[in-house]
């Protein structure tokens, strides 16, 4: 995974710590993010848009509980080689049941969360990713649910 630092205004920063927690549920919420900021919509949008192009923001929307809607979550731990972080780290972010993965020091040293709609689904991604990377892994299923809320404050 590239460590390439993004450059940030204090507008982008404003932004950045205004819609991690707080995101406004209306028709218009980047005209309402404005109005709080004292910004126009319109620079609203594009700077999210090239926080996005930036990969400073990866997605923007809800968090919903893949247990209470019928589906199944995980985390996975990879043994990826050094020259490989990279590529396998592209290779899982294609997916869009995965939520985040970072680096941990240790020989399992890349971890990701995968959300889906069904056991079928998660074993077929996990093959995947197996046959794909060449890489061994380990299905860490959920056993109990600890919900922390984060939100970075961004200076």
């Amino acid at each position: 995974m590239s460590q390439n630092k993004i450059s940030l205004d204090e507008i982008d920063k404003k932004i950045l710590n205004s819609i991690q927690l707080d995101f406004p549920l209306v028709h218009r919420p980047f005209e309402d993010i404005g109005k709080n900021l004292g910004i126009k919509e319109e620079e609203i949008i594009k700077r999210i848009k090239r926080l996005q192009e930036d990969k400073a923001i990866r997605r923007i929307g809800p968090i919903i509980s893949t247990k209470k809607t019928g589906g199944v979550s995980t985390l996975v731990a990879m043994k990826v080689p050094t020259g490989k972080v990279d590529e396998v780290a592209a290779l899982i972010n294609k997916y869009e049941e995965v939520s985040h993965n970072y680096l941990r020091p240790s020989n399992f040293n890349m971890w990701f969360t995968l959300s889906v709609e069904s056991e079928e689904r998660l074993d077929e991604i996990l093959k995947e990713l197996k046959q794909k990377t060449g890489c061994e892994l380990r299905n860490l299923p959920t056993k109990r649910l600890f919900k922390i809320g984060v939100k970075f404050n961004i200076k």
